[in-house]
């Protein structure tokens, strides 16, 4: 049993690709909890798609035995977090269940945008922090000139930042010194009633749901009934463990000790992430706080590109979501794309990968419709609707008000890019806040509507710094905005998945961009196809497919004029009635060459 002194635990936190999961690997190593046989890199990301693109996802725990120069033998307990700013619900979770954290920051590229927001949210936290300055191997390592601006944009000392190189494993052993000298221990009571923290739960295909937990009173064990309090449901539990990081089998959990419990648990649903888990027979009275649920903030239709594998995504997106507890689906029809659904997510990333997740794991074709958000529509009547589908936008004559999302964005550049960077933010209707500089890098601070934020900008962004900016932003608040829904007619007839809404200003522009790109994308047909954009009864926009010609007077030979005149009228009169009867088969790779580029033109 180990004494509670003798226990840390700590986050990783950092900025994307600065090096936290390299860490990982050298601490896992360095204190020999797995062979060099079984050693490989990125040891905690467990997903192929993690491993391929080189990122977290999901944060992961180890736990180690460490033995310090004081001679004494530490338990550690490490939490690997993600860096992208779509997964920062992932990171508050970690931290709530350890006591420190150990602030990552690349010694070449300095701080970013996510290491000033997982820094914040460190402090909020109540967590002794320890600087690592890492990749100082690197020929453009800067270490004193990244100390200053630790110290200047995040507020933090960084006299006794760590200098390490994650890669080669040079101050590995000073920063696990650091952590057993500097983070506090955790408190608990054995004798107490058990209450241990939620932080987490996925599904496994054999053991039903896996549940992470922090123990912070208390003994968890094997066989004891236990009640998941915000959910009210009762459990017995049939084993304990610990990752090693391998998937270990314990007797117990004691005060300030993390590890996992299953209970023949079917569903993910029946464990909310931030409940407290107490025995049944001596409830603790002190319940944790918790966590808010995850919102999601991007919104878009998913369909299948064969109608038939319609079960198909329902099972998939069911089995999608027993691993990750921040994706939320409903269905929902359209003309144009038939049966599919209406997913919801934290970011572009996070939609990004889980349609990748769909597509390489469950072998699915599909379409995605344009991402949207979720708009606040005030009826003449003082109704609120809570819209995120153009489809279900109420006519203009039903509406008093409109109000959008707007977040507070934080861009850090090097200096010489931020008049592009300026000039991107105003012209996505930014407000700028702030504008500091902290040696040869700026801060801008902008206030922004996040539906010109979720299609392009980041890559926009990327684009026009050379790939040097970084980016962060939290949802701030709604304010009422002047948006309007372009429907897109296809001969006259709407076709509702390319619909969208769009800031009155630039409505015209976009009616515009997709009209012009569906021209080349729809087939000629017999009969002249008109392609409109229309905002309400009022249409913006508008181009023509042209006929396909038959040449009906080719057998004229000579002859009267009226001949091939009368020959002319009938096949007008018949393209006429064509055009008024026939039907337009929109091809599916049309919809997704124009969805693809709705807003990138």
């Amino acid at each position: 049993m180990t004494d509670l002194l003798r226990i840390r635990n700590f986050a990783i936190i950092a900025h994307i690709d600065h090096g936290k999961s390299t860490l990982a690997d050298r601490l896992i190593q360095y204190c020999g909890a797995v062979t060099d046989r079984d050693l490989r890199e990125q040891m905690l990301d467990t997903m192929e798609i993690e491993r391929e693109r080189g990122i977290t996802i999901k944060a992961q725990t180890a736990r180690l035995e460490y033995k310090a120069s004081d001679g004494f033998t530490y338990q550690i307990n490490l939490m690997d977090t993600p860096g992208h700013v779509d997964f920062t619900y992932e990171v508050s979770r970690s931290l709530a269940a350890c006591e420190g954290s150990l602030l990552v920051v690349d010694a070449s590229q300095g701080v970013e945008a996510q290491t000033l927001a997982n820094a914040y949210l460190a402090v909020d936290s109540g967590h002794e922090i320890i600087s690592v300055l890492n990749k100082i191997d690197l020929p453009a390592a800067e270490p004193e000139n990244v100390r200053k601006q630790i110290e200047d944009v995040i507020g933090i000392d960084a006299s006794e930042a760590i200098p390490v190189s994650a890669k080669t494993g040079q101050g590995i052993k000073e920063v696990m010194e650091a952590l057993v000298a500097k983070l506090h221990p955790p408190m608990g009571i054995l004798s107490a009633p058990l209450k241990a923290l939620l932080v987490d739960s996925w599904y496994d295909p054999y053991l039903g749901v896996v549940v992470l937990v922090r123990v912070y009173d208390g003994v968890l064990k094997r066989g004891m009934k236990v009640r998941f309090i915000g959910a009210d449901a009762l459990h017995q539990i049939d084993s304990v463990g610990i990752f090693t990081p391998k998937q270990t089998s314990v007797d117990t959990l004691l005060p300030g000790e993390i590890g996992y419990i299953t209970a023949s648990i079917k569903h993910v649903s029946e464990t909310m992430v931030g409940d407290t888990i107490s025995e049944e027979k001596c409830q603790t009275k002190d319940v944790l706080p918790g966590f808010q649920p995850s919102i999601p903030v991007v919104f878009c239709g998913l369909f299948p590109v064969d109608s038939a594998n319609f079960e198909d995504l329902r099972e998939s997106l069911g089995k999608l979501q027993l691993n990750d507890a921040s994706f939320h689906f409903e269905a929902e029809t359209s003309a144009a794309l038939g049966f599919g659904f209406r997913c919801g997510f934290l970011g572009l990333l996070h939609l990004e990968i889980v349609q990748e997740r769909l597509t390489r794991e469950f072998n699915l074709d599909l379409i995605t419709t344009a991402p949207s958000v979720v708009y606040q529509v005030y009826g003449t009547a003082g109704e609120l609707q809570k819209i995120h589908n153009p489809a279900d936008w109420p006519a203009n004559t039903q509406i008093s008000r409109i109000e959008e999302p707007w977040i507070r964005a934080s861009i850090l550049v090097p200096d010489n890019y931020i008049g592009q960077v300026l000039t991107l933010c105003q012209e996505r209707r930014g407000e700028q806040l702030e504008l500091t500089y902290a040696g040869q890098r700026a801060m801008a601070v902008y206030r922004l509507p996040l539906n010109e934020v979720v299609f392009d900008f980041y890559d926009r962004l990327k684009s026009v710094t050379r790939g040097y900016a970084s980016f962060d932003y939290q949802l701030e608040n709604y304010r009422e905005s002047e948006l309007v829904k372009v429907s897109i007619l296809v001969n006259a007839e709407p076709v509702d998945a390319l619909s969208m809404i769009v800031h009155r200003s630039q409505a015209e522009h976009r009616g515009r961009a997709i009209c012009a790109r569906l021209k080349d994308l729809i087939p000629r047909q017999l009969f002249k196809i008109p392609l409109q954009a229309a905002v309400g009864a009022k249409i913006i926009a508008r181009e023509t497919i042209s006929a396909l010609r038959k040449d009906v007077t080719a057998k004229c030979y000579g002859g009267d004029v009226s001949r091939k005149r009368k020959l002319l009228e009938k096949q007008k009169e018949g393209k006429k009635r064509m055009r008024q009867f026939g039907a337009v088969e929109i091809p599916q790779t049309a919809f997704i060459e124009a969805l693809r580029i709705s807003d990138n033109s």
